[in-house]
């Protein structure tokens, strides 16, 4: 299984409507690609900064490209992202999730 985690960051006065829509398009859409066993939405204020993480498992590399294209370590972006965040990091990390 992979592990994929993505990072961003609004102003804390647009997190709640940011908070929204990741919950809403964001969390619908990685769940609804075959082969993701899980998505998250992290979120923690830090002054006048909302950070999100969004942290997803995978049963394979070939399923995230399903969601993020070829270059699985672009972050994918959605429409609403450019009115909330204040930079768009170019990538996800991935790691690989062992058990017992």
């Amino acid at each position: 299984m992979i592990a994929r985690i993505w990072h961003g960051a609004t102003p804390a006065e647009k997190s709640g409507d940011y908070l929204t829509l990741m919950r809403e398009v964001a969390l619908p859409d990685y769940r609804s690609t075959p082969g993701n066993r899980g998505a998250y939405v992290l979120h923690r204020l830090d002054g006048a900064v909302a950070h999100f993480q969004m942290l997803t498992f995978w049963d394979s590399e070939e399923a995230i490209k399903a969601f993020a294209g070829d270059d699985v370590t672009v972050a994918k972006y959605y429409d609403f992202d450019d009115a909330f965040l204040l930079e768009k990091e170019l990538r996800a990390v991935h790691h690989h999730v062992y058990d017992t």
